[in-house]
């Protein structure tokens, strides 16, 4: 049986739903692939982007890659719920489609056009 190489930590008081992050990272990333996801509130997310980004703001996810084969996501419920709104998605879904973007940019894509088609192939996929 082959080891699952995700992990999930939810260091907020905020219950999740029920995710299938680990299916999506499997896709984007590959099976190999060892994944991180954490999930912060305000103040720690907006810390970690005035860190490693100079914005001294809450954002709604952070991806940090830490090998060819590693990495680490940060997603702020409270961020992401209120910016769902602006896309006309549910919490949820937005969630979903949050994270593909997520797991994209580990792949060492930057914003643009390519990486919003790489971005489209796996919402399909998921119908998101």
């Amino acid at each position: 049986m082959q080891e699952i190489n995700f992990q999930s930590t939810n260091t907020t008081k905020r219950k999740l739903p029920r995710l299938r992050f680990r299916h999506m990272k499997d896709a984007v990333l590959g099976k190999d692939y060892d994944l991180s996801v954490v999930f912060v509130g305000k103040t720690k997310i907006q810390s970690l982007n005035k860190t490693y980004r100079k914005m001294d703001s809450p954002t709604d996810i952070l991806s940090f890659p830490l090998s060819e084969k590693s990495g680490e996501i940060y997603i702020c419920l409270d961020v992401a719920d209120k910016k769902s709104l602006e896309f006309e998605r549910s919490p949820r879904n937005f969630l979903d489609f949050l994270f593909i973007h997520g797991l994209v940019h580990l792949l060492g894509h930057d914003h643009s056009d390519a990486m919003e088609k790489i971005e489209e192939k796996f919402r399909k996929k998921f119908n998101i």
